[in-house]
């Protein structure tokens, strides 16, 4: 998919900006960050997915979408430079479908609430992509096969990993039909995300009308989270 929408102007996305090193001289000389001082930075490198299943309420609900824009939006904004943001696309198992991607390296010159602000530019306008036909709404939920491509082309050594899923949590796919009462997620193969910070799914149990479902896909997703290799699980339905 070419389709770009704000984020795609977003140019020149590598990290190493310049520094000014002194304000109070006269035309003060620009250096380029050090390696001493790029380990100081903090980087952290989040990974947001955007469920695109006909059942998830991203899709067609504009004030949903907007809210986890916003909420996305703000952890992008709080990142530190040399930080990494990549956004992808999920749904069905076919990577036609789903190959939108942007990634992003915060730094001087690529500052961290403009990466934010695009996203949420992006984010908020995923009804709109819907409608538009230029992203398609799908008719299964891949969640745990998206994960397994996640685990395979990142890592979660180097720097903390946070794993963030707009999505309602709802896995639909040959692994498990989370809808039907008594269905539960498959038993992990070893730690895939081992070392990895958080996997965070935002919207979870959304359009069920269930608190009690809600309840349930939560302590599902919570244990398969454990058993990856996340070290910490955060599934919420509303903020």
């Amino acid at each position: 998919m070419q389709f770009m929408l704000a984020v795609a102007t977003a140019a020149a996305l590598a990290g190493g900006g310049l520094m000014a090193i002194d304000a109070a001289q006269t035309a003060p000389p620009l250096v380029r960050v050090d390696d001493l001082q790029q380990a100081q930075l903090h980087p952290t490198r989040m990974i947001v997915a955007l469920d695109l299943s006909k059942s998830n309420p991203l899709i067609d609900d504009e004030a949903f979408a907007q809210k986890v824009a916003a909420r996305i939006a703000d952890e992008v904004a709080a990142l530190g430079f040399a930080s990494e943001v990549h956004v992808r696309t999920f749904g069905s198992y076919d990577a036609d479908t789903n190959n939108f991607h942007y990634d992003a390296v915060l730094s001087v010159r690529n500052r961290p609430e403009h990466v934010a602000a695009e996203i949420q530019r992006l984010i908020a306008g995923t009804p709109m992509l819907v409608r538009s036909g230029r992203w398609r709404a799908q008719g299964s939920t891949n969640i745990l096969a998206f994960l397994d491509n996640v685990s395979q082309a990142f890592t979660c050594q180097g720097m903390p990993t946070i794993v963030v899923l707009a999505s309602d949590g709802i896995e639909d796919s040959e692994y498990a039909r989370l809808e039907r009462e008594g269905s539960h997620l498959p038993a992990t193969e070893g730690r895939p995300f081992a070392g990895c910070a958080e996997l965070q799914i935002l919207g979870l149990g959304e359009g069920t009308g269930s608190p009690s479902e809600t309840v349930r896909l939560r302590a599902e997703w919570a244990g398969w989270a454990r058993r990856a290799g996340f070290a910490r699980f955060q599934g919420l339905n509303d903020w």
